[in-house]
């Protein structure tokens, strides 16, 4: 099984940062996609950024520019840098893993619990 850890969340200023990490361990054979995920409340969730294997990255057009996501596949953990954080940014943000636990298992996909972060005005 694969364990999927978020971390980083608060409560911050409209204006400021917040670093966001998101660490899969477990019985990985090889970690694929990472995407990170907001909820608000009322609202679907979307996807805010995606790393896949490799570099490319996806964003969300309302974070462009302002958040960043890398990996760090020796950790297997996938960081997410806000900056010029808004209010609207509130949101439960959540991590998505595709992983293979072996060789010929299938991509599987693992979400975790989320982290609260909360931007005031």
């Amino acid at each position: 099984q694969v364990q999927v850890v978020e971390s980083g969340g608060g409560l911050v200023q409209a204006g400021g940062s917040l670093s966001l990490s998101c660490a899969a361990s477990g019985s990985i054979f090889t970690l694929n996609a990472v995407g990170w995920y907001r909820q608000a409340p009322g609202k679907q969730r979307e996807l805010v950024a995606e790393i896949v294997s490799g570099a490319r990255t996806n964003y969300a057009d309302s974070v462009k520019g302002r958040f960043t996501i890398v990996r760090n596949n020796t950790k297997n953990t996938v960081y997410l840098q806000m900056n010029s954080l808004k209010p609207e940014d509130t949101a439960v943000y959540l991590c998505n893993v595709g992983a293979r636990v072996t060789m010929k298992s299938p991509l599987a996909v693992y979400w975790g619990q989320g982290t609260q972060v909360t931007v005031s005005s």
